[in-house]
């Protein structure tokens, strides 16, 4: 057994007694000084270990196959109607999917971009119709022409104004054409305009009364829109309330239509009755028509990440559209890469922001207006270049990551085109990405140089003491050999 004299052989801190120390003014001076020096010298240390320091370098990205990129948007387009808006995307693999609704909403807008109702749902407008067999034969005209100057008193007159906007060039309006007239034949005879007066089907030619096509929003032919005594004078500024009819373009499925509206209003006072109404199979089919010809898109779409197209333009399976009429002019309230990052989270790591830039959002708030200086047929066309930044931090020597962004640059132009006019966003993303590091000092680091700090002061302190102190004695020394 090791005996405590033996222990006390290795002590590397020998005490010297308190009898043998001799304190002075000056090591006094000097403590003070070199404890002030380590508190400060501990507060630059403690501050540089709380800092974080960040690495950038540029990589290729680290996104595996298969991964999505969501586009998130907000875009107005004033001269767009939501009955026909349609979104698609399709990329250079071979993806194309028309007509996104699931994570698209649509709301109809003035000219001002202000909502004029509430969400647009289109899933009536674009499910299949029926325009039976397509015949070859003529049919007398048995739908009345309706004209701009005559519209406002037959519409006043008539409790209901049913009336078929066509255009003779538009292929699905010579369908309808046929059947149309036959319907307004047979409904003509059943309830006369002169002696029943509830009911009249007419019919205007776009081509001939464009005004009059422009004031209700016609921009898909045929469009069959129901108008109900007295539904123009709205406190809505004075627009024009009306039905639209997406329901099969048959002669029988017209005339029983037709038969169900006319049902609940009294043959000679024209007035409803108190417990009117119509089937749900028929009310399914009919939709208040939009007040305005414009159309608010928001919502979300996930693409693969590859080069691809998001397209905004109108689109139906049985109306066509007059391409020098369209007018494909936007306001980009919004439009990102990725998810939107939380603002809490934002506010907690203030220290990334330096890293993130400025160019997320790059086309916001963004208007691309055409006036018609341009002509025609004009498609709006937007070249976006995105790039990947992700911020990754290391903790208990494992990477994890904090955010990503995808910021971008956008290049505008606009093409005159013979198809049908759209605006479409290319967007293609860039095989390398900026990767942030943030790098953490270790603890034992921090209690290293802690040690070193206090240890180092400690031992400088005292070799100035020791050196102060062998200074003042040799000058004592010398003045007493002078004074002997």
């Amino acid at each position: 057994m090791v005996s405590p004299t033996k222990l006390k052989s290795v002590d590397f801190y020998r005490k010297i007694p308190r009898d043998l120390t001799e304190a002075s003014l000056s090591g006094a001076g000097l403590s003070i000084v070199a404890a002030l020096v380590m508190m400060l010298l501990f507060g630059m240390e403690l501050s540089s270990y709380l800092e974080v320091t960040t690495t950038t370098a540029v990589v290729v990205d680290k996104s595996s196959d298969g991964d999505f990129l969501r586009i998130v948007f907000n875009i107005s387009f004033p001269a767009l109607s939501c009955e026909f808006a349609s979104l698609d995307v399709n990329d250079v693999l071979g993806t194309n999917r028309l007509n996104i609704t699931k994570t698209v909403r649509k709301f109809p807008i003035d000219p001002h971009l202000k909502a004029t109702g509430g969400e647009f749902h289109s899933g009536l407008a674009s499910h299949h119709i029926n325009h039976g067999e397509e015949i070859k034969q003529e049919f007398p005209d048995g739908a009345t022409p309706l004209t701009n100057g005559g519209f406002d008193l037959l519409s006043h007159h008539f409790p209901l104004l049913i009336v078929n906007f066509n255009a003779p060039w538009c292929y699905w309006s010579n369908r309808l054409k046929p059947s149309w007239e036959k319907a307004a034949t047979i409904i003509k005879k059943r309830y006369d305009p002169d002696t029943d007066g509830r009911v009249l089907l007419g019919s205007v030619d776009c081509t001939e009364e464009p005004a009059l096509c422009r004031r209700n929003h016609i921009q898909g032919y045929p469009s069959i829109r129901i108008f109900r005594k007295g539904s123009d004078l709205k406190e809505d500024h004075g627009h024009h309330e009306h039905e639209s009819y997406y329901g099969d373009r048959d002669t029988e499925s017209i005339v029983k239509m037709v038969d169900e509206l006319v049902a609940p209003i009294h043959p000679k006072t024209h007035k409803l009755a108190l417990d009117w109404g119509i089937s749900n199979d028929t009310a399914k089919l009919l939709k208040k028509a939009p007040v305005t010809g414009g159309c608010r898109i928001e919502g979300y779409v996930r693409v693969k990440k590859v080069p691809g197209n998001l397209v905004i333009s109108a689109h139906s399976g049985a109306h066509s559209f007059d391409p020098s009429q369209m007018n494909m002019s936007h306001v980009v309230t919004h439009l990102s890469f990725g998810r939107m990052i939380d603002t809490r989270l934002l506010t907690d790591m203030k220290r990334l922001l330096p890293y993130l830039g400025l160019s997320h959002d790059r086309l916001d708030e963004k208007s691309f207006i055409n006036q018609h200086e341009f002509g025609a047929n004009v498609t709006i066309e937007h070249y976006l270049q995105i790039v990947k930044t992700e911020v990754i931090t290391r903790r208990y020597g494992q990477e994890h990551s904090l955010i990503e962004e995808y910021e971008y640059t956008a290049h505008s132009s606009i093409a005159q085109t013979y198809y049908l006019p759209v605006a479409k966003f290319h967007f293609d993303l860039s095989p390398m990405q900026i990767l942030v590091t943030e790098n953490r000092k270790s603890f034992s680091h921090f209690i290293t140089n802690l040690c070193a700090i206090i240890g180092g002061v400690f031992t400088v302190a005292g070799i100035i003491d020791s050196v102060l102190h062998n200074t003042i004695r040799l000058i004592k020394k010398v003045e007493l050999g002078k004074n002997i």
